[in-house]
């Protein structure tokens, strides 16, 4: 049913001239956050960059909680290395913030996370390229990415990459630190 509607809003579009957008998640991506009801996302066929077509991620309402337009793998294979999330992202009217994300989770939980909130998209920008660079420890088992919008606006993503890169290249999120081996400091003394 989704895919038949999808197709309804590309025939009217060419119907009726150049299609600008559809309202679904591109195809391997999907919309969620706390609460992704109050975002639209999809494909702008209208808003390009090095001749690419961008999806965009925009605010139905300013409510409280954000919309993330994301995906995630297996960490398998990036065990041990260390991921860069990198895209060019354009903004129009974000009054919070904005920002791409990528975690990396473990079996017990969050290993490590940025989510560009200490240097954050805000207001109306060009295109900029953005990244996010995080270690896949052993025991990693996800990673997740995409771009998130906390508020009223609208931010377009293009030419996303993930890539392997060498530990020249500086991490840009927090790691969870491994907890102590035993209790430390019971008597306040240090």
């Amino acid at each position: 049913m989704a895919n038949m509607y999808k197709r309804m809003l590309i025939v009217a579009g060419i119907a009726g001239g150049a299609l600008l957008a559809t309202a679904a998640a591109p195809d391997g991506w999907q919309l969620a956050g706390t609460k992704p009801a109050n975002y639209d996302t999809g494909v702008d066929q209208g808003t390009m960059y090095n001749a690419r077509r961008s999806a965009f991620l925009k605010a139905k309402a300013d409510e409280e909680g954000f919309g993330t337009l994301m995906q995630d793998f297996s960490a398998g294979q990036y065990t041990g290395k260390r991921v860069r999330f990198s895209g060019f992202v354009k903004s129009d009217g974000v009054s919070r913030w904005a920002g791409l994300w990528m975690r990396v989770d473990g079996k017990g939980g969050t290993l490590a996370l940025d989510n560009m909130q200490g240097r954050a998209i805000k207001g109306t920008t060009g295109w900029q390229r953005n990244v996010v660079v995080l270690d896949v420890p052993e025991g990693a088992t996800g990673i997740f990415f995409g771009i998130l919008l906390d508020g009223p606006g609208e931010v377009w993503l293009n030419s996303a990459d993930i890539d392997v890169v060498g530990t020249d290249v500086p991490v840009t999120g927090v790691s969870a630190k491994a907890p102590p081996d035993g209790p430390r400091n019971l008597k306040f003394d240090q």
